[in-house]
């Protein structure tokens, strides 16, 4: 906490060395005081050994008196801190010796030392932290004797200083707190606008008020601070502002795009993603309690009709009031759905008897055969109804489903305007089913499969690239559906061998395609759920580019919205591998029912394609309109180019263009076309 703050920092090192400066004058001062202190008493010591010894010539020229002697040297008694003093004869041999009141025994002079003197002559010396003063008595010629002085340096210096010390330090604090006082007031000066900027702040931080103003005086750094400040917090009020705007208006468009997700856009029901998972988790807790679930599947008969004569607006007014008037006729708990144009599902709960299940099929069929009052038409039409029981679909949700559908179509073959409650004799459909999976791999023998490809074109109606398209015309099924084989060869584990073969005759193709049309030309090809899946397809597409030379770059892989979804992670390692490779990956279909749009920013794509269901009602719903723009937008500002699918007027043309959309697709330029006619082929504008 010292250091975390300039000021803090700053004041503890200027008192730091202040204090240090203050020590070292006093310690300088020490020293100097004790070497004025030695030099003092080093000339004291030496005149009164040089008076002594000069005093003790006459002693000395005659035989020695030892009570003389002795008188002499107790004139060193007024000298409180001479220690020892010894008077030797001119051979070294002590004759008297004298002790001061500061003597000790640790004191008197060694042998070794005397030698040391000896050697040294008469002078003055320093020894173990004493004066020694060494005289000679007499002449150099003609040496009477040797007087040795020790005196106390130690003790009275310690003293000296310590007196020096009472005197000096009390004014030397004073000063120092002083300057430290002074040297706090002139930083807190200096500091107070950073202070006050800091507080700001702080409460701006709190507040996340960013309109507040900076109302600081100070040099003029900190005023052109606190000016640049008031710009920079101004600047950031604004862009807050407008964030929040933004930010409105995306919650806004992520609640729009989120219910369109789960439900459908024209009735407001739940729609088929929706719907699916839901009765997915219903029927895995129905067969844990092994209890039975209801599902009804109707359709209603002559919509199509009413769409031809009366136009799509009547035929969306009319879902709109089937769907309403539909829920009247169920029980709180049971859910209504769209399915899709004019088809619904509605899951009942609390497995209804036979009885109330009549009863309740019989009020839908009844009440929406009742007229509707439609933008002054009097429009009427009938719904068949079909009807399902886990128990018949083992609790399989595409069974299910599928069981439903199958009494339903029952229905319509009863006259319409009817309910059929399924039973399995009616599975004549599951046979042709059967029979069209036991026929894949025959036909990828025999060959009966092709590839077709359906321009995709810039907004100059150039010819950018090509989706390819599977057709199968059976020697004993005749021509057979996309739509119908391929869930078939999910369902019967047989997809793969499909894709094997799409991707070898598309490789093939496509050197062919890219010289006849142009080199840059990308081929986009579908995966399915069970592909994305499958770790050896990695290897077997990396074995293809490298046989037929092909560049990665070239492909395209198309995988539907829900497809990735419902394999996140594996579809993630999946494309990853392909775009280590060099292919580019696009997410199809998208926009028709998942819940949230967060994945988004996971997934590893190029490419957004837009459904064909926006494209459809492009000017015609609002609704769908401010949804295609969203979406076009929602991609751009994740660099992602923009496919729109089933594009089939100038209307819906001029409005993706206008909008930004990168390439367009449909049977306003192009119907899927073989080989042959891609070779030759030429757009009509």
């Amino acid at each position: 906490m010292l250091f975390k703050t300039i000021k803090n920092t700053t004041s503890s090192i200027a008192v730091l060395a202040i204090c240090l400066v203050s020590l070292t004058v006093l310690t300088v001062s020490l020293q100097e005081h004790e070497k004025l202190y030695f030099e003092f008493v080093k000339g004291d010591l030496d005149a009164l050994a040089e008076n002594m010894s000069s005093d003790l010539i006459p002693l000395l020229a005659f035989e020695p008196d030892e009570f003389e002697l002795t008188s002499m040297l107790l004139r060193l008694d007024r000298y409180d801190n001479v220690k020892f003093a010894t008077i030797y004869d001119k051979t070294w041999q002590a004759l008297q010796s004298y002790h001061g009141k500061s003597f000790s025994a640790q004191h008197p002079i060694t042998i070794f030392q005397l030698e040391s003197f000896k050697e040294k002559g008469p002078g003055v010396y320093l020894a173990n932290g004493e004066l020694v003063a060494v005289k000679l008595i007499g002449d150099v010629r003609l040496p009477l004797g040797y007087l040795i002085i020790i005196h106390d340096s130690n003790g009275p210096l310690n003293k000296s200083k310590l007196n020096l010390l009472k005197q000096v330090l009390p004014l030397t604090l004073i000063l120092l707190f002083i300057v430290i006082f002074l040297l706090f007031w002139i930083q807190g000066r200096l500091f107070y606008p950073l202070i006050s900027l800091s507080r700001l702040t702080h409460k701006i931080r709190q507040t996340k008020d960013y309109s507040l103003k900076v109302h600081i005086r100070g040099k003029q750094e900190v005023a052109s601070l606190s000016h640049d400040l008031n710009l920079m917090m101004e600047t950031i009020n604004q862009e807050t502002l407008k964030n929040k705007e933004y930010t409105a208006q995306l919650m806004e468009q992520q609640k729009t795009m989120e219910r369109l997700a789960n439900f459908d856009g024209l009735t407001g029901l739940p729609n088929r993603q929706f719907f699916m998972e839901t009765l997915r988790i219903e029927l895995a807790k129905a067969k844990r309690s092994k209890k039975n679930l209801i599902l009804l599947y109707f359709d209603l008969d002559g919509f199509k009709g009413v769409n031809d004569s009366l136009g799509h607006d009547t035929g969306d007014q009319l879902l709109i009031e089937v769907s309403n008037r539909s829920k009247e006729y169920f029980r709180d708990g049971d859910i209504i759905s769209r399915l899709g144009g004019d088809e619904f599902l509605i899951l009942l709960h609390n497995e209804p008897n036979d009885f109330l299940l009549y009863q309740i099929a019989e009020r839908l069929v009844n009440g929406l055969s009742k007229p509707f009052k439609i933008n002054s038409w009097e429009v009427q039409v009938s719904v068949s109804v079909g009807i399902a029981k886990a128990y018949d679909a083992n609790f399989n949700l595409s069974e299910f489903v599928c069981n439903a559908d199958v009494a339903m179509y029952r229905s319509k073959m009863a006259g319409r305007d009817t309910h059929t409650i399924f039973v399995p004799e009616m599975m004549e459909e599951k046979k042709r089913k059967l029979l069209i999976a036991n026929s894949i791999s025959h036909a990828i023998k025999n060959d009966e499969f092709m590839l077709y490809y359906q321009p995709k074109v810039s907004p100059e109606e150039e010819i950018i690239g090509y989706e390819a398209l599977l057709r199968w015309t059976s020697e004993t099924l005749g021509k057979v559906s996309p739509a119908e084989f391929i869930p078939i060869a999910e369902q019967s584990g047989k997809i793969q061998i499909i894709t094997k073969w799409v991707l070898d005759r598309l490789c093939q193709d496509i050197e062919n395609i890219q010289q006849a049309i142009n080199p840059n030309i990308v081929v986009s090809v579908n995966l399915s759920a069970q592909d994305i899946k499958s770790v050896s397809l990695i290897s077997y597409i990396k074995s293809l580019f490298k046989q037929y030379a092909v560049e990665p770059s070239a492909i395209e892989f198309e995988v539907t919205e829900s497809a990735y979804l419902e394999n996140f992670d594996m579809a993630n390692d999946f494309f990853s591998e392909m775009r280590a490779l060099g292919t580019s990956i696009a997410l199809d279909d998208f926009g028709t029912g998942y819940s949230s749009l967060s994945y988004l920013t996971q997934l590893q794509l190029n490419t957004l394609k837009i459904d064909k269901q926006f494209v459809d009602n492009l000017v015609i719903s609002e609704r769908s309109t401010l949804i295609t723009k969203t979406i076009i937008e929602m991609a751009k500002q994740l660099n992602l180019k923009i496919c729109a699918e089933g594009v089939e007027t100038r209307e819906q043309f001029n409005f993706l263009i206008e909008n930004g959309c990168h390439q367009l697709q449909g049977y306003l330029f192009s119907k899927p076309i073989c080989l042959t006619q891609v070779l030759s082929h030429k757009l009509k504008k």
